[in-house]
């Protein structure tokens, strides 16, 4: 039976061992994080010893036999069943009325989402998450750096986009069509912190804006039409 250690690193349960389960369990044990892995599948529970020892053959998954792991002692739980919507669903409850702190869940539809959502967990959907980053790296692709001061001030560096040039910041008006502010322009080395509506921008200018991220996903989509 797992218990938590006396130490301030948080510890996760990890339900259901396939590709998300096992990867997320990797990844966390590598962090240095204490964690406790449950899977009905002999081998895969043998992989997962590799990297804790607190990893549980489980052939049900009834509240009686999750207690019986100690993973209610865990700060958060990760319900990562890759099929059988209706295991997920009552794992899921069950860990929910251990009182567990947190209870993440693997949804497997939009559907499956509102039920494990209705039970009191945070919902997660793995494959549209990642296209969702997958999307905003690529959209973001020209930035050179992106700092988030708050919810809704960042600031981005970035090249000038190709339609820029030649162009005024008037013409342009980045504030009334991206909700964005020039903050200074810089070019061979030289920083230009003072911009005028009539500043043309230049080849190998490089932008420094503030504003929303999504006014600045917004302007890297844009620029590539």
């Amino acid at each position: 039976m797992f218990k938590k250690s006396k130490n301030d690193k948080m510890t996760y349960g990890i339900v259901g061992l396939g590709r998300f389960g096992t990867a997320l369990a990797l990844d966390l044990a590598e962090s240095g994080s204490e964690i406790i892995a449950i899977d009905r599948n002999e081998e895969k529970v043998r992989e997962i010893r590799e990297v804790t020892e607190n990893a549980f053959i489980v052939k049900n998954l009834e509240k009686k036999t999750l207690i019986e792991t100690g993973i209610q002692n865990c700060d958060f739980a990760i319900v990562c069943i890759d099929e059988h919507m209706d295991t997920s669903i009552l794992t899921t409850l069950n860990l929910v009325s251990m009182g567990i702190p947190k209870v993440i869940s693997k949804a497997m539809s939009t559907e499956h989402g509102v039920i494990l959502e209705k039970l009191g967990a945070e919902v997660v959907f793995p494959e549209r998450d990642m296209a969702i980053r997958l999307a905003s790296r690529l959209e973001t692709e020209r930035m050179l750096d992106f700092v988030q001061l708050s919810e809704k001030i960042n600031v981005s560096k970035m090249v000038v986009p190709d339609k820029f040039i030649g162009k005024s910041v008037e013409e342009i008006n980045l504030r009334k069509h991206f909700g964005l502010n020039i903050i200074a322009i810089e070019n061979n080395d030289t920083v230009n912190d003072i911009i005028t509506p009539d500043y043309k921008f230049k080849q190998d200018d490089i932008l420094f804006l503030s504003g929303s991220k999504d006014g600045i996903l917004e302007l890297c989509v844009w620029s590539k039409k």
